[in-house]
């Protein structure tokens, strides 16, 4: 469909206009926020975007898409690729959190370079074939385990540089960061680029925590990235403290909180207070919509045998946030593992569950920032997850029109243009990992 051409164009597509960067089109958006427009693609770059039948180019070739819907490529910025697809190997039993975390600590008796190779390898396959152009993952990092995660990560980061922009994140308990063995990690996240982070729980020495992580951040000049409040507690305030460090340290580097799901069970003045703090501090939040509906609030009465039914969707307040200024994003998070039984790192899906989880429409507004452009900017990408005009052609085609049709069907016939060039987006057979199961 897309001509192997150094010049052509695509014309009569429709693209959410939140999307758009660095050009003015001369049109109102629709209902949905879509507008048709037409535009150029020169040697890999967008050289020009206009409204749709406003430019002749009678010489040029061009692809009529009939108002297919025209994206950015995604970016999720919240994943942990060293857990990913252990689940045949090592399946929750009854899909709690802490089953979760105890299935995790008996597999990685298997996590050595080669198999956490092959699975994050996996994960980057399908991620690329989706249409994903940045990620962000999380690495378990305490004792030895980190120096070999990190190895690894170091390894993909480079092979996969001409199509994946790669970064990592510490992940610890927030405890191991007051012991010598934080500082050598810190140490080996700043020689690795990395970013800083780790898992805050609420817990006596839970300020110090905060505050050392801190230190050792500005020390460095290492940008921040905590998982807060990953339950259903009414006093967990992680997210809170968080906010609160940030403003007394006068921290200047980014900072982003994950889950922060204990924010939507707590009293309305709570609330507000936190989300002030939040936005003064210049935190970004990130939502991760199917791992949180799939932990949070499952819970059995007696024995497996009765379980209940969920009361909450497990989410934070994303709109109550992004309405105070906070920028949002939602990610994939975790994927075939312990943590979430499903997933297959699609940007596609993580939105499509969001709408419908979190209410991303009536109207759809800029939502569709949350897997693109926002998440982007929370990884210091001003490039990416935008369409605009001097920008590289790195675009998902899909066949839905309306975001009805774009939500309504799986678009596994989508099309993915790097530098305008079409991919393969054929994604890697499960049969690849038999072989580390066994």
């Amino acid at each position: 469909m897309i001509p192997n051409l150094s010049n052509y164009w695509l014309k009569n597509a429709q693209i959410p206009a939140c999307l758009l960067s660095n050009v003015v089109i001369e049109q109102t958006p629709n209902r949905e926020g879509l507008v048709n427009i037409d535009l150029e693609i020169a040697e890999g770059i967008i050289t020009q975007i206009v409204s749709s039948g406003t430019l002749e180019t009678p010489d040029s070739p061009f692809v009529d898409l009939q108002k297919k819907q025209v994206w950015p490529c995604f970016v999720d910025v919240h994943t942990h690729l060293d857990k990913g697809h252990i689940w045949e190997r090592t399946p929750n039993p009854d899909g709690t959190f802490q089953s979760a975390l105890n299935a995790v600590w008996e597999d990685i008796e298997n996590w050595n370079s080669e198999d956490i190779y092959r699975r994050m390898e996996f994960g980057l396959k399908c991620s690329y074939a989706h249409g994903t152009k940045a990620i962000r993952t999380h690495l378990d990092s305490g004792g030895t385990l980190g120096d070999i995660s990190w190895e690894v990560f170091r390894t993909l980061q480079k092979e996969w540089s001409d199509k994946l922009i790669l970064q990592a994140v510490s992940l610890v308990t927030l405890e191991e960061y007051l012991t010598p063995a934080g500082e050598k990690l810190a140490d080996k996240v700043a020689e690795f680029g990395g970013i800083l982070g780790g898992v805050a729980y609420m817990n006596p020495e839970i300020d110090r925590q905060i505050e050392r992580v801190f230190e050792l951040a500005k020390e460095r000049d290492l940008d921040l990235d905590f998982h807060a409040d990953e339950n259903g507690d009414i006093d967990s305030i992680t997210l809170k403290k968080v906010a609160e460090t940030a403003l007394k340290s006068e921290f200047s580097g980014k900072i982003v909180c994950g889950h922060c799901c204990s924010l939507a069970v707590q009293p309305p003045e709570q609330v507000k207070e936190t989300i002030a703090l939040v936005k003064q501090a210049g935190i970004g939040v990130i939502s991760l919509p199917m791992c949180n509906l799939y932990l949070q609030d499952r819970q059995y009465q007696d024995n497996l045998a009765l379980s209940c039914t969920p009361r909450w969707r497990g989410v934070t307040l994303l709109h109550e946030l992004k309405q105070s200024g906070i920028s949002v994003a939602v990610a994939s998070d975790n994927c075939r593992d312990p943590f979430y039984h499903f997933g297959d790192h699609d940007g596609l899906e993580v939105f499509k569950m969001a709408v419908r989880i979190a209410h991303f429409d009536h109207p759809f507004g800029d939502w569709p920032q949350t897997v693109t452009r926002t998440s982007a900017d929370l990884m210091g990408l001003s490039k990416v997850g935008r369409i605009g005009v001097r920008l590289p052609a790195d675009l998902i085609i899909f066949k839905g029109r309306s975001f009805s049709e774009l939500l309504s069907r799986s678009q596994h016939d989508r099309i993915v243009l790097r530098h305008g060039k079409e991919i393969d987006t054929t994604v890697p057979e499960y049969q690849e990992l038999d072989e580390i199961y066994n």
